[in-house]
């Protein structure tokens, strides 16, 4: 391998792990903020009312999350 091709690796692998890292706070967030949103007294199940709060809180939280990661990455590559 020459530098160029490890070089290339290892941006590669840097990316992943960012990507992962990325994907690891999303689920943590939403768990974290639509959990507590939508699930005043934890039990041993979920009524119908929490599993659809949930659902809808998880939903627009990804939203807006993809919306803010697209409008931050089109930033990046304007700068570059």
């Amino acid at each position: 391998m020459n530098s160029e091709s490890v070089k290339a690796e290892v941006i590669k692998q840097v990316r992943t792990q960012y990507a992962m890292n990325n994907a690891r706070e999303l689920i943590e967030k939403v768990n974290e903020h639509c959990f507590q949103k939508c699930i005043p007294k934890p039990g041993s199940s979920l009524s119908s009312g929490e599993q659809i709060c949930f659902t809808q809180c998880m939903e627009k939280y990804m939203s807006a999350w993809n919306q803010v990661s697209t409008t931050y990455i089109k930033r990046l590559q304007r700068e570059q």
